[in-house]
């Protein structure tokens, strides 16, 4: 077990708790290495993580979050019922690429999202007023995860009443995809993937029948009467897509976010007294506790990264996680600092054409969070009674539950 590379196992409890010194050491010793345990060849360090996200020609983005090329037998069965592959944004390479970006360009505009500013401050609020006077809460599951869930619905033109299930769903899609859970669960979990195909599947045509404003409107495809160069394959898996990436990124910013302010009164007391120190923030808070690990990627021919062979046809997993803490990049690199200068040079959206599309919507919406938790909750911090619970995921790294306790204004 002298082999640091032997060690990876995001799942593993330990480094649920606090994987860091392990990137560090891998950095340092094993930049780039094969996971027998996951079949995968993981990157650490941020040039080379970097240079896998700019050259698509050798790293392919189909795949991107599958955590292996094939299913399980028993779940390729289920998955069967539905589409043989999940054609998405994230998961597409060029020319594909361009044209899926130009329909989300169009519904993500910042026009769009700056227009959302009022409702999401009026959602943050209406769901602070629900726990306001019982003075504890676990910020997760009463705010984090409903804020963007709610907002993501109206974008989408859902009823946020369908947001609860939603997310059970998601949850299956982000489960399957990982591939790590138990067969039996992963067989459960291709169910609730189905079923979420054919919700969107019948909204799109809801869509088609009777245009609204909203982004499932933009993505009916030509084919079926609308607007989208999209086929209803793909319309389908980048409203699935637009659902998890719109609330995903955000609660975990929420959720790490809170807890590094926590672990440093003295800048939750800067934020709180000068909100306009949030923006750089949220991006230091985006940096030293990235709500999305990594992403994979398939490599196309034969290929070197830091002196290391990859061959063709491997999976590569490029840890976002490792890169944002990268010595080389980064001063004092584990410090938490919400003025850090370099803080926006984090790996957390993504680099190159993949640069997360809705990365402005889930700023705004941390910003309004934080601003709206520090200012009606008092003396906020972390309940002692309770402990965190993290996230059980491979790609996600956040909290499952966060309980927080403040004092009840009189």
């Amino acid at each position: 077990m002298n082999d640091a590379s032997a060690q990876f196992n995001p799942m593993a409890p330990d480094q649920l708790d606090n994987p860091y010194p392990l990137y560090a050491r891998l950095r340092r010793e094993r930049p780039v290495f094969y996971s027998p345990m996951f079949d995968l060849w993981v990157v650490t360090r941020y040039a080379d993580i970097s240079e896998v996200e700019k050259d698509t020609a050798r790293f392919s983005s189909v795949g991107a979050l599958d955590a292996r090329a094939e299913p399980h037998p028993e779940v390729r069965a289920v998955l069967a019922q539905g589409y043989s592959q999940f054609l998405s944004l994230v998961q597409s390479d060029p020319p594909d690429h361009a044209r899926v970006r130009a329909v989300f360009g169009k519904a993500l505009n910042a026009q769009r999202i700056s227009a959302m500013e009022p409702v999401i401050r009026a959602t943050a609020d209406a769901l602070i007023d629900g726990f306001l006077r019982d003075g504890k809460a676990d910020l997760i599951q009463q705010f984090a995860y409903a804020l963007p869930g709610f907002i993501i619905c109206d974008l989408l033109g859902v009823p946020r009443s369908d947001m609860e299930q939603l997310k059970r769903w998601s949850d299956d899609k982000t489960l399957l995809m990982s591939a790590t859970a138990p067969i039996e669960q992963q067989v459960q979990s291709a169910h609730g993937f189905i079923a979420m195909t054919r919700y969107f599947q019948e909204q799109l045509h809801e869509r088609r029948r009777h245009p609204r404003e909203d982004l499932l409107t933009l993505l009916v495809p030509q084919s079926l009467g609308g607007t989208a160069p999209l086929s209803e394959q793909e319309a389908v898996c980048n409203a699935m897509d637009l659902f998890a990436a719109g609330h995903e990124t955000t609660t975990g910013l929420i959720g790490n976010g809170m807890w590094l302010l926590f672990k440093a009164p003295e800048q939750l007391e800067a934020v709180r007294e000068d909100p306009s120190l949030l923006p750089n923030a949220i991006e230091e808070m985006l940096r030293v506790e990235a709500p999305i690990r990594g992403f994979f990627r398939t490599v196309m021919a034969d290929t070197t990264l830091s002196g290391v062979t990859l061959p063709k046809g491997a999976r590569a997993f490029i840890l976002y996680a490792s890169g944002n803490r990268d010595e080389t990049q980064f001063t004092e690199p584990d410090r938490f600092d919400i003025r850090r200068a370099e803080a926006k040079r984090h790996l957390a959206f993504g680099k190159g054409i993949h640069f997360c599309v809705g990365a402005p919507l889930a700023k705004l919406e941390g910003r309004i969070a934080f601003e709206q938790l520090l200012r009606r909750l008092p003396g906020l911090r972390l309940r002692t009674d309770e402990l965190p619970v993290p996230r059980p995921y491979f790609m996600l790294r956040g909290f499952e539950h966060l309980p927080i306790a403040w004092d009840v204004p009189a």
